[in-house]
Formats: C-alpha cells, sequence, structure tokens
C-alpha cells in the first residue's frame, strides 16, 4: 500500500474539504461501494456458470469465456486506466467506468447469446479497468492526512476482500431465486445510485505538471494479443494445433506481442509498462509467479462450481455456501502470512503457501463422481485457498522490494496484471484439456452405449476432466513458487538513482486491485 501521496495532489480540493470534512466520509463510501462491484463480478459468475450454460447453450469448453473476457480486459487494460484518472480528471474518469460498468452489465442481464453475454462481460472489463484505480487515487488525493489514508485504504481493501467473498453466496441466492441475468442486474441500480452522488459530492483534480502522452497503442496491441492468443487455445478441442485457422491465429497474436514490446520500447513517449523494468528480479520472478497462482486460483473456483452442480447436484445456494470457508481460509491465509514474512522472510513463506496450494489442487484431482462436498471437496479446497492466502502477501512484498519508491505503483500493478492473465489463459488451456480428456473417458467407457449407464458415464467422464485440470493446476502452483527463487530478499526501496522519471506511473492507482 503506498505510505505517501502521488505527485499530483489538488491545492484546491484540499482546501475545500477543509472546510467540509464531513464530506470525506460519503467520498469513501462511494469508493469502496464501486470497488466493491468491480470486485464482486470477479467472482459472482462462478456459482450461475451452470444456469448460463444451460440458458445460453455454452459448451463447457467455451463457458470459460464467461470468466475470461471479464479477466482479459480488466488486467489487459488495468495499467492504462490507471493513466486516464490523472490526466484526464479523478472525478470525470471515475464517473465515466461506473457508467461504462452499468451500462455493460445492464446488457449482459438482457443478453440473448453468447456472443451478446461475452461482449458485455468485456466491456464491464473494460468499466473496470478504468473505474478501480480511480477509486484509490481520488481517496489518495482526498485523504492527505498519514492515519486517515490508512483508515480509508483499510476500508477500501476490506470491502474489496469483502467483494470476493460475498460473490459466491450473492450469485447463489440470486441464480436461485431469480436468474442468473440478476448477477449483472444487480449492478445497475447500485451503479445509477452511486453514479448520481459521486456526481454531487466528487471534487475535479487531475495531475499536476506537464500533460503525458497516454499509450493507448501498448494497452490496445496487448490486450488484442492476449484475446487472440486464448481464443485459439480455446478452440483447440475441435480444431486441432496445426490446423491452419489455429496457427495464423496464434501468428497474429505472436506479431501483436512483438509490437507491444516495440511500443513500450522505442515508439511510446511515456511507455504503458517500462521495460526496463522487468530488468530487476524481483519484478519478473513476483509476476511469473502471481501468473501461476491466477492459473491455479481462478482454475479452482471455475471447476468446482461445476462438479458441484452438475456431478453432486447442489443447488446454486448451497454451492455458494460451500465456498464460505474456501474464502475465509484466503483471509486466514493472508492475514497469517503478514506475521510471518517479517519473522521468516517473504520467499520462505511464498514457497510454503504455494506448496499447500499445490497439494490441496492435488488432493482435488482425485474427486470422484460418487463423492459428498465433504469427502471430495472440503479439505482440499480448504487447503488450496489458505496456501494461495499464504503467499499473495509475499508476492507483493518480494515485487515491489527491489525497486524505487516512485515505482512501487506501478510493480504492484503489473503483479494485480499478471494475476489475471494468467487466470485468462491458464481457464483457457484447462478447460480445452478438461474437455478432450472427458470426450476420450466417455469414448473408453464400457457404459457409454448402455441405456441405463450413459448418465453415470457422463458424470464419470466430466469429473475424470474437472479431476486432470485440477492435476495439471496444482503442477503450474507448484512450478510457481519454485519461481519464487529467482527473487532476491527484499532490501530497502532505492532511490531514484538513473531511473528516468518518464518511466514512473503519474497515479498510486494500480497499485491495490485485489
Amino acid at each position: 500500500m503506498p505510505d505517501s501521496p502521488p505527485h499530483s495532489t489538488d491545492a484546491a480540493v484540499t482546501a475545500h474539504r477543509s472546510r467540509l470534512p464531513s464530506s470525506d466520509n460519503v467520498v469513501l463510501i462511494v469508493a469502496c461501494l464501486a470497488q466493491f462491484m468491480v470486485v464482486l463480478d470477479i467472482s459472482i459468475v462462478n456459482v450461475a456458470l451452470p444456469a448460463i450454460q444451460v440458458s445460453l447453450h455454452f459448451r463447457t469448453v467455451d463457458l470459460q469465456w464467461v470468466v475470461t473476457a471479464y479477466a482479459l480486459t480488466f488486467g489487459g487494460l488495468l495499467l492504462l486506466g490507471g493513466r486516464l484518472a490523472d490526466l484526464f480528471g479523478r472525478r470525470r474518469i471515475f464517473l465515466v467506468g461506473l457508467g461504462v460498468f452499468t451500462a455493460a452489465s445492464l446488457l449482459g442481464g438482457f443478453a440473448t447469446d453468447q456472443a451478446t453475454l461475452i461482449a458485455a462481460r468485456s466491456l464491464q472489463g473494460v468499466g473496470a479497468a478504468i473505474l478501480s484505480p480511480a477509486t484509490l487515487t481520488i481517496l489518495t488525493v482526498t485523504f492527505s492526512e498519514p492515519r486517515a489514508r490508512a483508515r480509508a485504504f483499510g476500508m477500501w481493501s476490506a470491502v474489496a476482500a469483502g467483494g470476493g467473498a460475498a460473490g459466491a453466496l450473492f450469485g447463489g441466492v440470486l441464480t436461485q431465486y431469480l436468474s442468473w441475468r440478476w448477477i449483472l442486474f444487480v449492478n445497475v441500480p447500485i451503479g445509477i445510485a452511486l453514479f448520481a452522488v459521486a456526481r454531487v459530492t466528487l471534487h475535479e483534480s487531475k495531475a499536476e505538471g506537464p500533460r503525458r502522452s497516454l499509450d493507448i497503442a501498448g494497452g490496445a496491441t496487448v490486450t488484442g494479443a492476449l484475446f487472440l492468443l486464448v481464443y485459439a487455445i480455446s478452440r483447440t478441442d475441435a480444431v486441432a494445433w496445426t490446423a491452419t485457422s489455429t496457427l495464423v491465429l496464434l501468428a497474429i497474436a505472436a506479431l501483436l506481442l512483438i509490437a507491444f514490446v516495440a511500443i513500450e520500447a522505442k515508439v511510446a513517449s511515456h511507455p504503458l509498462i517500462p521495460l526496463r523494468l522487468f530488468k530487476v528480479r524481483s519484478v519478473t520472478g513476483a509476476n511469473l509467479v502471481m501468473f501461476c497462482f491466477g492459473v491455479g486460483m481462478f482454475a479452482m473456483w471455475f471447476f468446482l462450481s461445476l462438479y458441484l452442480q452438475q456431478i453432486l447436484g447442489y443447488s446454486p445456494v448451497v454451492t455458494g455456501l460451500t465456498f464460505l470457508p474456501q474464502t475465509a481460509a484466503i483471509a486466514i491465509g493472508a492475514t497469517l502470512s503478514g506475521r510471518l514474512s517479517p519473522k521468516f522472510g517473504p520467499r520462505n513463506v511464498l514457497l510454503a503457501g504455494s506448496v499447500i496450494g499445490a497439494i490441496g489442487l492435488f488432493w482435488l484431482s482425485f474427486i470422484q463422481a460418487g463423492d459428498s462436498y465433504w469427502t471430495g471437496v472440503c479439505g482440499g479446497g480448504i487447503l488450496a485457498t489458505f496456501g494461495m492466502g499464504l503467499a499473495f502477501t509475499p508476492v507483493a512484498l518480494l515485487a515491489t522490494g527491489g525497486v524505487p519508491h516512485q515505482d512501487a505503483g506501478l510493480a504492484s500493478g503489473l503483479v494485480n496484471c499478471s494475476r489475471q492473465i494468467g487466470a485468462s489463459v491458464g481457464l483457457a488451456v484447462l478447460t480445452t484439456i478438461a474437455a478432450s480428456y472427458t470426450a476420450t473417458a466417455l469414448h473408453d467407457s464400457p457404459h457409454s452405449n448402455t441405456q441405463g449407464g450413459v448418465r453415470g458415464a457422463v458424470a464419470m467422464a466430466m469429473t475424470a476432466g474437472y479431476a486432470r485440470a485440477f492435476l495439471i493446476a496444482s503442477v503450474v502452483v507448484l512450478i510457481g513458487g519454485g519461481l519464487g527463487l529467482i527473487i532476491p530478499p527484499p532490501r530497502p526501496q532505492v532511490t531514484s538513482g538513473d531511473w528516468d522519471d518518464s518511466d514512473r506511473p503519474q497515479s498510486t492507482g494500480p497499485a491495490l486491485l485485489d
């Protein structure tokens, strides 16, 4: 968490707020509720996935796009969104992001086909990438006194964590008693109310100093490359890797990634991601680690939601309730890691968390179609989420430990982008593998052609596919822990040295996006 104000502080806003101290609490509530919506929409869809699949006739391998479309645009445009608030005004960008997010939620709720829903989820991610950093920069400017800022950031972080925890339960209740569409519609009245209050209570402020250009080309090329990469991977259950269409898509994705690197290195006057930052081992290592953790965490929620409802026959509400112990395990692990890291070192805690998380996912790889929650899911799910929670805090500490203080916000923001990107790419790979493994298991089943055994054979084949995904996810998480060993021990943050001022972010906005 940043411990100093950003480079930009609007004196007029500060003076005005000194005359209206009571408005600060309203600003805090508005910012926290906006962040709650953003985080809620990451988790709320998981429990609704089976209902969405039936309603819009998704194949399992395509269903991952409901999650991936949001995560890709959110992660791919997050750093770009963090720059917008400082350049064009925090209040203005907050309202734009909130408007886009709310409109996309309404569009998704009315979706009657797969393409419309996926487009709406992508647009939600764009709105979230604009809105989420703006909430933090608004709090940074509003609360200049250290204790007040610490209180505001603490509440912001708690609400963000609460959004993730509440998503599964809210999603279950809305899906079961109303419709899966209400997991999106619920954002509309909240967004409209927040928009009205924000227009009255928020005061405009911008970054001081010379106006810096926005790296739109960088954000567009990296996000486009990731979309094409995930799309190419998700088609390989039906189209071979060596097929012309697959190779063309992968080639275009590679060219866009090359173009992104060239833009960041040679073209952009103020690059979205200064490539020299990756010369720091702690930054490179932490991003690789978080990429792997994103694969494991998102895959676990995705496949467990399908398994609990489609195989075990649990209702959406019961499924949401079964996720609560896992959410509590994340919180406990994260809290405990904050105490253990100073004592045992963040790298050691990171490694321990990754091993525990990998063991939990490996445990889940033994699920059977005839299991119950208690015999097949509970132990492995709690162990996996506790391990991930234990590892998250050390990753953030290590990511910012070797960079100048002014770049801590950018380094932390990159880690959060890597988690979303890892989730997107990893989920595409694992759903494709699970679908292929399910098809093979069903083909080889001796009961697949018998009248009474079709349903059981399908259940066993689907479970086998989910189990294989959990097994691969456990290996990826373990590899992520091993990659943490390349990160040097944290040391006091260096001064600016020979770092170019143009490479420094103009906002601490992306620093805390959970």
